[in-house]
Parts: structure tokens; C-alpha cells; sequence
């Protein structure tokens, strides 16, 4: 009878077995890919261990210096974000930021490519020598083009600084408010330069960052300019040489047909328009932003869009040409192309239910943009903002705009229109146009009674047009209200 092997000696001779060859080239293998891992997680380290010691020190204390640098920053700038403000818009330092990003990527990629060389890539199998190529190649582009992006964002915001905000001097609170003039502006055929469609004042508290939106109607005669001013001097009893030529939108216009008699004014229809405003409402004007009203809807695009409460069909078109569609009622999301005619049809309405619908876009932009959507859409927004906006705000207090901004989202937003039935816009009472406007600052600043403006119909949408409650009789709510939010 012939011997029988046993199970367990079987199983062993059948075994594959691998030479020491085999045992080395996996070792190196593993060698190899752990040097460049290392030199993902700490850069210098795979020389520190295996290459030109010089270098891994060099690079892992630059890395170090770097993570200890972010972190503080971080952590100092989730308590203080005046400082996080002041590093994103200050010019110099971008550019050393953008610079120091191209020339980690550069270093970065030196540090993979020659941890890839201590790995001894030529004593590998064909197989392994591929593996390493590959996962090297990977890792450096990735990391590589990770900063190269970095840098480009960053360039991105260093040109938006200096293209759209001027190097001139602060301008300091007025009675402890900032008011910012705010200029829709639109040009079009047979039209002369930029006609300044849309004005609205933003009166800022300096310290909270309280708002109040105080709207001028474009149609607006015979009105004064502040006092002193060149405009003032040419037009002392008011600006009333007619309609439509002297109507408040027509400022700037008037202003680039008489050039010759503002020879050393810089911007002279800005200044004009300021002047009017100021002989207006009484308020001194700190700073002025004109919007490309034709460029808002790229803006509106980049951000994702503006859910708007759209309460009566707003038609797309008119304005001397067809109406083409209509955006029709309920709470909806628009796109730039939509929510621009939201804001500016005039089409079976009228003015002051526009100026009405303009205010709920700005409140509705201000409220729904947080700084997550800004962050993840910042070249789209930043390339949209610098061809729309033009303005005189310095780059040195960009910063604590957006700081105001950030303390005003979740506030509530206080309105006021200078339009009827408030205000007769042909024969304006000066008297009572400062006077409400010294209150309604007074009341967003706490002094004085608060009180709503609400639609005398009730709640129903009865008698509204477009983003808000009221009629051209009754007044429109948006138009007057010490809560925006509420009533658009």
C-alpha cells in the first residue's frame, strides 16, 4: 500500500512561494510610496529621513512656520473678523500671498519629484516603476495646482480691489452714520451717457450697522441743491428749467451738456447728483456706488439667484419695446435676466411701485448672500461686480463695509420713499422731506415711536403690485416701513 503525504505537506509545496528578490522589491515598493505620502503630510520629511537633510529641515520648518501662522490667524480671526477683512482686501499683502502661493506650488512639486528619486524608481519591477509614476504624478499635480488655483483666486481679488475701489481718503461718519449714495445707472440708444435711473440713500449706522433705505423718485422737480455748491450757485431757486430736462435723473445729463462750467471738477454729474441729494434730504453724503443695471443680472447669476415674492404677473419687456413673457406670482427663485426686470418694469404699473419691487431685491441680496454662497462663487462675483460697479469708496474701508454689511444681515431694514402720496415729486416740500427723513434715522436708531407701514387692505394681496403690498393712493408698503423684509 503506498504512503499517503500529508494534508499540511501538500498544501505547503503547493504553495506560491516568493523569492527574496521578490521580498526586496515589494519592500522598496512600499519604500517608495511611503516617502511620497510623507511628503503630502509633511513636506521635507521624506529628505529629513532619506535624502538631502538640508532641505527636508528647510521645508519642514517653512511648513511648520506656515500651519502654526494659519491656525493662529483662524482662530484670532473667528474672534476678531476685522482682522480676516483687513488681510483679504489689503492689496500689498495679496500680492505677497499670491507670490508665495506660486512659489509653494513650485517647491511643493520639487519636494515630490525628488522623493520620487530617493525612492530609487530605476530598482523597481516594470509594474511597481508605473504604480509610483502614476501616484507621484497624481499627488504633485494635485497639490501643485491646488496652490496655482489658490494663487489665481487671489489675483482675481487683488484686481477687483484695485480696478473698483479708489486709493482716496476716509470719510468720516456723520453723526455716527455712514450714507452711501446708491446709483442705478442705464444707458441705451439715443440716450447721452449714463442716465442715473435708480437713487437710493443707505444710511448706515457706524456702529451697528442698522440700515435705512431712503428712496429718491427719479421724476423729481424743482428741488435744491446744497447749499454752497457749484450746482446751487448755478440753480439758486431750485432746479426747475422744465420736464423732462430738469428732473432729478436728468442731473447728470445737464451736467455733460454744460462741461465748460465745471472745468476742474472731478467727476462733475456725480457731484451734481450728490449736491441734489444732499439739498434733498439733508444728509451729507459719505461715499456714492453707481450699478450697471444692465450688468446686476451677472451678479444675480453668480450668486445663484434671489427668491423674490412675486405678487402680481411682472411683465418682461415694455419700456418703449414688446412685452416678451411675464414672470408670474408666488415666492420664487430668479435668475440675473428675471430678477433685473422685477426691479425695473415699469409696464402696467408705475414708478413708485418699482422704486417699491428695487427696495425688496436689495433686501432680499442683502438677507440671502452669506458668506458661504460668496466664498463658493467669488470669481464668478468678483468678475461680475468689477463691470458693474463703479464707486469712490477707498480700498481702506472696504473692510468695514463688509463688516456693517455682515451686521446688518438679520436686522431689520427700515424704508422711506420721497414719492406720493408722502411727497408731491413736482412741488416737493423740502421742510417735510427732512424732517421725515431726520425721523425715520431717528427711529432705526432707537429714538422716537416705531410704526410699521401696513397696507390698508389687510394682509391679502388686493391692490398689490409686483414685491409689495399698496397702491400708487394708498403709498406702497416697501416704500415706507420700518421692517423691509416684512412687507416685499
Amino acid at each position: 500500500m503506498p504512503p499517503v503525504s500529508s494534508p499540511g505537506l501538500h498544501d505547503r509545496r503547493s504553495a506560491p512561494r516568493f523569492s527574496a528578490d521578490d521580498r526586496a522589491a515589494r519592500v522598496r515598493f512600499r519604500r517608495a510610496i511611503a516617502l511620497m505620502m510623507m511628503t503630502l503630510v509633511l513636506p521635507g520629511s521624506a529628505q529629513l529621513v532619506a535624502g538631502n537633510r538640508r532641505v527636508g529641515r528647510i521645508a519642514l520648518r517653512v511648513w511648520l512656520v506656515l500651519v502654526v501662522g494659519f491656525l493662529v490667524t483662524a482662530v484670532v480671526g473667528f474672534f476678531w473678523h476685522q482682522l480676516v477683512f483687513t488681510m483679504a482686501l489689503d492689496t500689498r499683502l495679496l500680492g505677497l500671498l499670491r507670490v508665495g502661493l506660486m512659489l509653494g506650488a513650485v517647491g511643493w512639486a520639487y519636494l515630490f519629484v525628488d522623493a520620487w528619486r530617493i525612492g530609487q524608481p530605476l530598482t523597481l519591477s516594470m509594474s511597481h516603476r508605473r504604480a509610483v509614476v502614476g501616484v507621484n504624478g497624481v499627488l504633485c499635480l494635485s497639490v501643485a495646482g491646488s496652490l496655482l488655483f489658490g494663487a489665481h483666486l487671489v489675483g482675481v481679488q487683488r484686481d477687483l480691489m484695485l480696478s473698483m475701489f479708489t486709493s482716496g481718503a476716509a470719510s468720516d461718519a456723520h453723526d455716527g452714520r455712514y450714507n452711501v449714495l446708491l446709483v442705478g445707472g442705464d444707458s441705451g440708444a439715443g440716450r447721452w451717457g449714463l442716465r442715473t435711473d435708480s437713487m437710493t440713500v443707505a444710511s448706515i449706522d457706524a456702529e451697528t450697522g442698522k440700515t435705512v433705505l431712503i428712496g429718491l423718485p427719479r421724476n423729481m422737480t424743482n428741488f435744491p441743491f446744497a447749499p454752497g455748491s457749484r450746482m446751487d450757485k448755478l440753480w439758486p431757486h431750485g432746479f426747475n428749467c422744465g420736464y423732462p430736462d430738469c428732473e432729478l435723473n436728468g442731473v447728470n445729463t445737464w451736467v455733460g451738456d454744460h462741461l465748460d462750467r465745471f472745468k476742474g471738477v472731478e467727476d462733475p454729474g456725480v457731484s451734481a447728483t450728490i449736491s441734489a441729494i444732499e439739498g434733498i434730504t439733508g444728509l451729507k453724503i459719505n461715499y456714492w456706488a453707481m450699478v450697471n443695471l444692465e450688468g446686476f443680472k451677472d451678479l444675480v447669476d453668480a450668486v445663484g439667484g434671489v427668491t423674490l415674492n412675486v405678487r402680481t404677473p411682472i411683465p418682461v419687456g415694455g419700456l418703449g419695446d414688446d412685452v416678451t413673457g411675464y414672470i408670474q406670482p408666488g415666492v420664487r427663485k430668479l435668475d440675473g435676466h428675471d430678477t433685473l426686470w422685477f426691479a425695473r418694469a415699469r409696464e402696467g404699473s408705475d414708478d413708485y411701485s418699482r422704486m417699491a419691487r428695487q427696495k425688496c431685491v436689495m433686501n432680499a441680496m442683502l438677507q440671502q448672500i452669506s458668506p458661504q454662497v460668496a466664498v463658493r462663487n467669488f470669481e464668478q462675483i468678483a468678475k461680475a461686480s468689477s463691470a458693474m460697479i463703479s464707486t469712490d469708496i477707498p480700498a481702506s474701508e472696504v473692510d468695514r463695509f463688509i463688516s456693517l454689511a455682515l451686521k446688518a444681515r438679520g436686522q431689520k431694514i427700515a424704508t422711506l420713499s420721497l414719492v406720493p402720496p408722502l411727497v408731491n415729486t413736482a412741488e416737493p416740500d423740502i421742510d417735510l422731506i427732512q424732517s421725515k427723513v431726520a425721523e425715520a434715522v431717528d427711529k432705526a436708531e432707537g429714538d422716537g415711536s416705531a410704526t410699521t407701514a401696513r397696507h390698508r387692505g389687510g394682509s391679502s394681496d388686493e391692490g398689490a403690485t409686483g414685491g409689495s403690498l399698496g397702491s400708487l393712493s394708498t403709498g406702497y408698503a416697501a416704500n415706507h416701513s420700518d421692517d423691509l423684509g416684512a412687507v416685499c
